[in-house]
Parts: C-alpha cells; sequence; structure tokens
C-alpha cells in the first residue's frame, strides 16, 4: 500500500505555472489524499489559480485578509495540518510554500513521526528548507518538466551502464545555470564529495559496501534541499561520476560506490577511459565524447602529461582499445585481446 500525503499549498507565495510539477514530483513518494489550496480567493491576485484547481482537483480554502499581510493564510494552513496529523492517518505532508512562517509546522510535523517535503522557490530561506525531510526548488521541477520527455527518451535508448557516466556538454551548461540561480543556498561539490567520502569510509571501517540508494538517503538527511538537478543531472550515478575520488561499480541490479584507494591519478584516468570505451558497446564512443568526458571528471587533463602530442595517439596506445577512422569522427571501441597462450 502507498504512503498518504496531505498536499498544502501556500498561494500567495506560489505560482500557478507549477502545480504540474508539484504533482508530478509527490507522485513519487505516494498517494496524495488532500489536496488543499488556502488563499484569498476573492483577490485578483489569486485568479491564475481557478482553472488549475477545477483541471487537479484541488480544494481552495478561503481565507479573508483581516489586516494587511497573509499571516491569516498561514494560520489556517497550520490548523488544518494539525488537525490532519490527529484525526486522519496520513504518512507524510508537503508543505508548498517559500515562506519561513512554516519553519516550526515542519518541525512539529516531523516530531510527530510524519515525513515532511517542502517545496518552495529558490528564494525560500533556509530555515525552512532544513525543517523538511526533503526540500525540492521549484524552478528544477518547472525546469525538468519541460524537458523531462527528451530527456526520458534519451535515458531509454541508452544501455544501463551508460547511466553511470558523467554527462558533457549540455549537463556542463545547465550545471552552470543552475549554480547561479541556486546563490549560496546550494551545497558546493567539494561539501558533497567529502560528505560521501566519509560513508563510504565510515561503512569500510564496518566491513560493509556502500550502495548508490545509501549514499541518495543519507545525502538528503545531511542536506534536506539537496538535489542533483541542480548540479545539472538527472540521475545521482551520473552525478557521483563526475568526482574524481569516486568510483562506481555495478554487478547485475546492484550498483556500488567506492574510492580510488591508493590509485595514481594515471591509474584512475586509465581505469576511466577503458570503462566509458567499454560500457560504449560496440558502436564504441567517438573522441569528442570521451575527451568531454575525461575533462568533466579530471579537469586538469593534459595530454602531453602522459607523453602524446595527440589525444588519438594516446587513445591508442591502450591495448584493449581500437580507434576507428569514420572520415571527420574518430571513434574508439573496445576490443578483448585474446590469450596468446
Amino acid at each position: 500500500m502507498e504512503d498518504r500525503f496531505a498536499l498544502l499549498i501556500d498561494s500567495d507565495n506560489v505560482s500557478a505555472k507549477y502545480i504540474e510539477p508539484i504533482l508530478d514530483e509527490l507522485s513519487k513518494y505516494g498517494n496524495v489524499t488532500y489536496k488543499r489550496i488556502y488563499g484569498d480567493w476573492t483577490s485578483t491576485y489569486n485568479s491564475s489559480w481557478k482553472e488549475e484547481l477545477l483541471q487537479n482537483s484541488i480544494t481552495p480554502i478561503q481565507q479573508f485578509s483581516y489586516t494587511h499581510g497573509k499571516n491569516a493564510t498561514d494560520s489556517a494552513m497550520i490548523i488544518d495540518a494539525m488537525d490532519m496529523l490527529y484525526t486522519s492517518e496520513l504518512e507524510g505532508f508537503c508543505l508548498v510554500s517559500s515562506d519561513s512562517d512554516f519553519t516550526k509546522l515542519a518541525s512539529r510535523l516531523r516530531e510527530s513521526g510524519r515525513m515532511v517535503i517542502g517545496m518552495g522557490e529558490s528564494k525560500t530561506p533556509v530555515p525552512f528548507r532544513k525543517a523538511c525531510d526533503i526540500f525540492t526548488e521549484l524552478e528544477l521541477l518547472l525546469e525538468d518538466n519541460t524537458m523531462g520527455s527528451s530527456n526520458s527518451r534519451n535515458e531509454k535508448s541508452a544501455a544501463v551502464l551508460s547511466n553511470f557516466s558523467g554527462t558533457p556538454g549540455n549537463g556542463e551548461e545547465k550545471e552552470n545555470r543552475n549554480s547561479r540561480r541556486g546563490g549560496s543556498n546550494a551545497v558546493s561539490k567539494n561539501q558533497i564529495e567529502e560528505a560521501v567520502v566519509k560513508i563510504i569510509t565510515e561503512n569500510q571501517n564496518n566491513d560493509k559496501e556502500t550502495g548508490l540508494g545509501e549514499v541518495g538517503s543519507r545525502l538528503v538527511k545531511l542536506y534536506p534541499d539537496f538535489d542533483v538537478r541542480r548540479y545539472g543531472y538527472s540521475l545521482l550515478s551520473k552525478f557521483l561520476e563526475t568526482f574524481p575520488k569516486l568510483n562506481l561499480k555495478q554487478d547485475g541490479t546492484q550498483v556500488t560506490v567506492t574510492l580510488y584507494e591508493d590509485k595514481s591519478k594515471k591509474e584512475m584516468l586509465e581505469e576511466f577511459i577503458l570503462g566509458q570505451v567499454q560500457n560504449a558497446g560496440k558502436q564504441g564512443i567517438s573522441l569528442g565524447t570521451l575527451g568531454n568526458r575525461i575533462r568533466s571528471k579530471f579537469g586538469d587533463f593534459k595530454v602531453r602529461d602522459y607523453g602524446f602530442s595527440q589525444f588519438k595517439q594516446y587513445i591508442q596506445s591502450f591495448e584493449n582499445i581500437y580507434v576507428e577512422d569514420e572520415g571527420e569522427q574518430n571513434w574508439a571501441v573496445y576490443r578483448k585481446i585474446k590469450n596468446s597462450k
């Protein structure tokens, strides 16, 4: 049975354009049994919501503004949430607002053992973000919803292992856009890398492997507003592959995250290149794409540092890699060397 959630929206702080991404995102967590939105529906400010309420079966809760400001709306939403907490069998709440006034409510709901998912714009204050189990920025949801269909087609056409490679080009451009938009609220990539290293080290001390799922859940516990989409990636696996200290391995459906321990940079680079070419399958990978992925993971890569004047020559030096020349593009293809014995 799916977990049951109540969706409570503060219309004073959220635009109607976000409703579909909100509902799509919340569907990942469970079944939405309550859908309510709070505001003064006599005001023209909320007119854009009316059509969305009908199409998505959201119940509007009228709250007149008795005084200047929106404290009345906040109070109505808080009272309803507490009523639901004590009278309904809910596993969690989704609070949609960019207002820090709901920080105490989020904390109270969590104290009662309920999961709290927060959603708000990038301007949402840190206290409300930290009070939630998970916090997601609405701008990311809107962008993800807009680009979702094309991303889905691309991912379905790729091999399973190719999902564990960094995405160059558009991913880097999107990451730059998200970093500018996220501002100081975004957790730095260095912090994330060190947190994952610590998680893996702790598990190693207890003779445990570190699964990809555990990394994701523990990162969210450390940073409730952690979201790989803020850094330009749609999958946690792709994001983690960009860190030089981390290595992802797949055994069937199990994906583990390990450290590049006691290896020189040269060894890490060679292992990464061989993995990229091998995972590309029979069709291989273009040298242009391979070069972009290397630079994405090893930012200071220079082929001259490894004794070659051309990137093509360097790739040809690998015993298990054959370079096919197809006119304007060269392709690196993995070939298994048979034992001569």
